[in-house]
């Protein structure tokens, strides 16, 4: 491989190019990358900001095709640490809350029938359920919200404030809980009058 361009300050010998060629023999297929077992290579200056946008080496990534490729190579590992992967390398990355964002929300149906389906910032389709749980995190002093959908495996996008308050219009009440139906599973999203959605829904 090449070192003409070395990531972390030369800790990893690695460059966008070396990935780019590491994964150019699994184009035209959906990449395994749950099944790709690689050694550990050290850590990557790549930063996903809270805001979805991508940052290397302090510079922001703005190659569309660039980003939708290592982010096809994305991995959450049960040590809570996100990784890129490729059948050779894994690489330690930054993510600020979380590697997508929910952009948009639609709803298909009604009552406990009733299904989501999520856009996130890079294009991707994901309808919520039993594989793709809703969860949402609650600060305890200011109550405020903050929620996520499953992409796939453990990654997850953050919901943009105006996709949360979308499912909070789409919201019931089931046992003193607010909550959400999707592929017949029920989301809470919090307490009974949480996000100002005090009144049963229609």
């Amino acid at each position: 491989m090449t070192t003409e361009k070395s990531l972390n300050g030369g800790n990893a010998a690695f460059s966008l190019q070396d990935l780019m060629d590491a994964l150019a023999d699994t184009s035209g297929g959906e990449r395994p990358v749950e099944k790709w077992n690689p050694d550990y290579c050290g850590e990557m200056d790549l930063v996903i900001k809270d805001d979805g946008s991508w940052w290397h080496e302090g510079t922001r990534m703005t190659r569309r095709g660039m980003v939708e490729l290592f982010a096809s190579v994305l991995r959450k590992d049960d040590d809570g640490r996100t990784y890129l992967v490729t059948p050779v390398e894994k690489l330690g990355i930054q993510v600020e809350r979380a590697p997508f964002l929910a952009v948009r929300v639609d709803a298909v149906g009604e009552g406990d029938e009733q299904r989501l389906f999520f856009k996130t910032n890079l294009d991707e389709t994901v309808e919520a359920g039993p594989d793709h749980d809703i969860r949402v995190e609650t600060d305890p002093e200011t109550m405020e919200p903050d929620p996520y959908v499953t992409v796939r495996g453990r990654l997850e996008a953050a919901m943009t404030r105006a996709v949360f308050y979308e499912l909070v219009e789409l919201a019931v009440e089931k046992d003193d809980v607010l909550g959400v139906w999707a592929g017949e599973a029920f989301f809470p999203l919090g307490p009974k009058g949480a996000h100002r959605a005090d009144a049963p829904k229609a």
